[in-house]
């Protein structure tokens, strides 16, 4: 199993440039952030950063969308990353939560990002491609390797992730859930005529390595209301008891009444009372080093070829470091 550490691009970048070189010191392969243009600084300019004073990361967005930059645009940063630092870039992709509506724009549609996902991949592996009726090629693009992983969590998302995406992207650990979701990709992709095993399962979560769970679960409860975003979409979308959305996801935003983009993703965020503690629990990795052990192994079995370690809370660098000591080499066997 392959690790990856997700930060937010918070000044100074320095601070995650730093983290992202302790991350790999200790074992970790692959360097996220998220990309909200407005939240945040400018990831690619940090991942340049990050490329420069690491040696085997590899590093992306978990995730960017189809509406803040323009395709090309897109494929031409990649691209470059990739001459200057030797094919190191995933791109994680999905239809855009907080940087689209943060800026006044809804999401964008599964059918626009479907578009997209084979494009941006095209064009910075130096295939020509058709954005928006023009026939394009990014003409200096030599031996360019650009996987794309798509972020999902419902029916729809989920099909199109199997039948368009190199890797899939899940945003919570629960192992019933990744074993319906993994299971609903493979499928999909089988049906299209691809190879299901070719593409890449990565789990995203907090993770808080310590004995006080009380304090752990306080400071990851946001995940479950950054989550709780993309489920009330889909109870928006296909209904709260239709059937074709897990219980087991929706259940829990019933008393949700909103959200603050501001508060994204930050410890504390009041918008996220509502959020239970088995829910916290269940979507995060909480306890000791060894509670994490077992969680990732029962994944492993669920075909979950990496974890991404969300790391906003107060325990960045004892996280990583026991990830680094004893989580990371308890899942090489």
């Amino acid at each position: 199993m392959d690790f990856g550490l997700v930060l937010q691009t918070d000044p100074p970048a320095s601070a995650v440039v730093g983290l992202m070189r302790r991350a790999e010191r200790h074992g970790f392969r692959y360097g996220w952030t998220f990309d909200s243009a407005v939240l945040w600084q400018e990831p690619f300019v940090i991942y340049s950063r990050i490329l420069e004073h690491t040696d085997r990361l590899t590093v992306g967005p978990m995730v960017t969308n189809p509406g803040t930059r323009t395709w090309e645009v897109t494929a031409s940063i990649f691209a470059t990353l990739n001459d200057m630092y030797g094919n190191r870039t995933v791109c994680g992709i999905g239809r855009g939560d907080s940087a689209m509506r943060v800026a006044g724009r809804p999401p964008n549609t599964l059918a626009r990002l479907g578009e997209a996902i084979p494009v941006i991949r095209d064009l910075a592996e130096g295939r020509e491609a058709v954005v928006d009726g023009t026939p394009l090629r990014i003409p200096w693009v030599k031996d360019g390797k650009l996987p794309v992983w798509m972020a999902a969590y419902g029916p729809k998302a989920l099909a199109l992730a199997g039948q368009k995406a190199d890797g899939f992207i899940l945003q919570l650990a629960d192992p019933f859930l990744t074993e319906w979701m993994i299971r609903s990709v493979r499928t999909a992709a089988e049906e299209a005529g691809r190879d299901p095993d070719s593409l890449t399962m990565c789990v995203a979560a907090p993770a808080y390595v310590g004995d006080d769970l009380a304090h752990a679960r306080e400071q990851c409860r946001w995940f479950g209301g950054m989550v709780g975003n993309h489920v009330a979409d889909l109870v928006s979308r296909y209904g709260e008891h239709s059937g074709l959305v897990p219980e087991a996801l929706t259940e829990y935003i019933e008393a949700r009444q909103g959200y603050d983009y501001s508060h994204h993703g930050r410890t504390g965020n009041p918008d996220t009372a509502f959020v239970p503690d088995e829910i916290v629990d269940r979507f995060c990795l909480l306890g000791p080093a060894q509670a994490h052990i077992d969680r990732l192994r029962a994944l492993r079995e669920l075909g979950v070829d990496q974890f991404a370690v969300y790391a906003m809370h107060d325990a960045k660098e004892s996280t990583i470091d026991a990830y680094g000591e004893q989580v990371i080499p308890a899942l090489a066997d």
